[in-house]
């Protein structure tokens, strides 16, 4: 599948906006991910293996809150949450 990232993580990618992964799992695609840019899922996951706050995940356009999520054949996007005042 498909995985969008946001400008903040394409360090690890080369530069690239988009690339291909592979897993069942949310988890799966990010492992996926780490292997090929190591560095990438610490980004994303905390040490106790939790999806970081400030990070949002979709598949297929729907909001995951989980690393458990499937992912079958959708995109995944990643997108960095801006907080403010």
């Amino acid at each position: 599948m498909r995985v969008l990232l946001p400008t903040h993580l394409r360090s690890y990618t080369s530069g690239r906006a988009e690339v291909e992964a592979r897993g069942a799992t949310l988890a799966d695609v990010l492992a996926d991910l780490d292997a090929r840019f190591p560095g990438l899922r610490f980004r994303v996951v905390d040490e106790q293996g939790r999806l970081r706050p400030h990070v949002r995940f979709f598949v297929g356009g729907e909001a995951v809150q989980s690393l458990a999520a499937p992912v079958g054949t959708a995109d995944v996007q990643i997108v960095a949450a801006l907080s403010g005042g």
